[in-house]
């Protein structure tokens, strides 16, 4: 507007001035185009103007995206964090429990063992308690026979895991110092005969102790030969009495297996002593060879 305004007035003081109306004409012509040139540049101006508002709200909303884009971004990277410490904290967990489950793997094998362990411990205990309670025809035989010796206190008789033993002190059968059995003895001896007379495939083993008071005499230079000859003599008469004698065997141990102290009067009678044991069937005896292939 300030320009067409100036525009007129330079044409009306140019036409008041005298000036050819060609010039004019090609004045106002050129100032039609000037004002054109002024008006196409306004709308130029204008549009770049548009288009820049356009470009800064474009880069406002362009911002406010980054921005937006920016704390997402944020947001997922404390996420991938979070989740690499838990998937971390997962990975320590699934170790632990594999090494807890391989400890409880571990101890409940061991548990296991020793419970397979235990009840065969308990079945062996069973086994030997089922042996210590069962008493052969022998036993039963010898019980009845000696009752009376038995409950006087002359003879104990035991029988443990299929080994019967009778064990009579040396008042029972022997004078002290001496190998003839007596009286007494005899008596004795041939209940033991009796019980003993049916037996087959076992071993009668006699055996003879003494104390450990020494002896020398003619015939008995030490306890050894005494505890020997002892041992014998009770063999012997078996025999005679019609026990096999491939199953008899006699041993004199003298003084070196006693049973009590030596230091007492009591505990010297208990070591004076013949057992008389019938030992497991043969085919339970390990052979001299060792055991076979």
């Amino acid at each position: 507007m300030r320009y067409r305004r100036w525009l007129v007035v330079v044409l009306l003081t140019s036409f008041g001035c005298g000036v050819p109306k060609e010039k004019y004409q090609a004045a106002v012509d050129e100032a039609g185009r000037n004002m054109k040139s002024a008006d196409d540049a306004r709308q130029r101006a204008d549009a770049c103007e548009g288009k820049l508002r356009e470009t800064e709200q474009q880069v406002a909303a362009d911002e406010q995206r980054i921005s937006e884009l920016t704390d997402r971004l944020s947001a997922l990277q404390q996420a991938a964090s979070a989740a690499s410490d838990d998937a971390s904290r997962q990975r320590e967990l699934v170790a632990q429990l594999a090494k807890t489950k391989e400890t409880l793997e571990e101890q409940n094998a061991s548990a296991s063992a020793e419970a397979d362990r235990q009840r065969k411990l308990a079945e062996q205990l069973a086994e030997e308690k089922n042996a210590l309670q069962a008493k052969s025809k022998e036993y039963e035989t010898l019980a009845a026979s000696l009752d009376q010796e038995i409950k006087a206190g002359k003879i104990k008789l035991s029988e443990l895991q299929g080994k019967l033993t009778v064990r009579m002190g040396e008042r029972v059968l022997f004078p002290s110092g001496s190998a003839t059995i007596s009286k007494e003895g005899k008596a004795t001896l041939q209940k033991i005969a009796d019980a003993f007379a049916e037996v087959k495939g076992r071993m009668i083993r006699v055996e003879g102790h003494t104390d450990n008071v020494p002896i020398h005499t003619e015939r008995f230079p030490s306890n050894w030969e005494l505890s020997a000859a002892r041992a014998i003599a009770v063999v012997r008469y078996l025999q005679d009495r019609n026990v096999d004698p491939t199953l008899l065997g006699a041993a004199g141990y003298g003084e070196y297996q006693p049973i009590a102290s030596n230091d007492t009067p009591e505990g010297r009678a208990e070591n004076r002593r013949i057992e008389i044991s019938l030992a497991a069937p043969f085919q339970n005896l390990p052979t001299s060879g060792g055991d076979s292939p």
